[in-house]
């Protein structure tokens, strides 16, 4: 049986208490759907991939998104290539660990995985690699 999917990196979500963890944290729980975003023209990392929770839309409200944090600087390079090179689809991300103690940049860790590509299966040199 093939895996739908595999662990690419799992990794604390950076910068956590610069932005709207807070404001959603009683929303947030390990296995959270997560998007991941690249941020080519941040001036501090041109690797930078945000790490955004999307809360869904009720009757009342539509859905609004939520920038969490990024992962990390120094894990995030190759991710960041992939994305730029049209894979971002492939990619996705859920919360993996929630520690409520920790010190506010390692109270999240986050999990991103690269699901199969349904074109594999029509490729016999992809469908070999597992």
């Amino acid at each position: 049986m093939k895996a739908n999917s595999f662990l690419w990196q799992e990794c604390h979500l950076a910068g956590r208490k610069y932005y709207d963890v807070d404001e959603v944290w009683s929303e947030l729980k390990v296995g959270t759907h997560l998007q991941l975003e690249r941020e080519a023209d941040n001036k501090h990392d041109v690797s930078a991939v945000q790490v955004i929770y999307e809360r869904p839309a009720t009757e009342l409200q539509p859905s609004k998104r939520f920038l969490l944090g990024y992962v990390p600087a120094d894990s995030n390079e190759l991710l960041a290539q992939m994305m730029d090179m049209g894979w971002q689809n492939v990619f996705f991300c859920r919360i993996s660990q929630i520690n409520t103690t920790a010190y506010s940049e390692n109270q999240i860790r986050i999990a991103i995985r690269v699901r199969r590509n349904e074109r594999s299966e029509s490729c016999p040199l992809l469908s070999q690699v597992d």
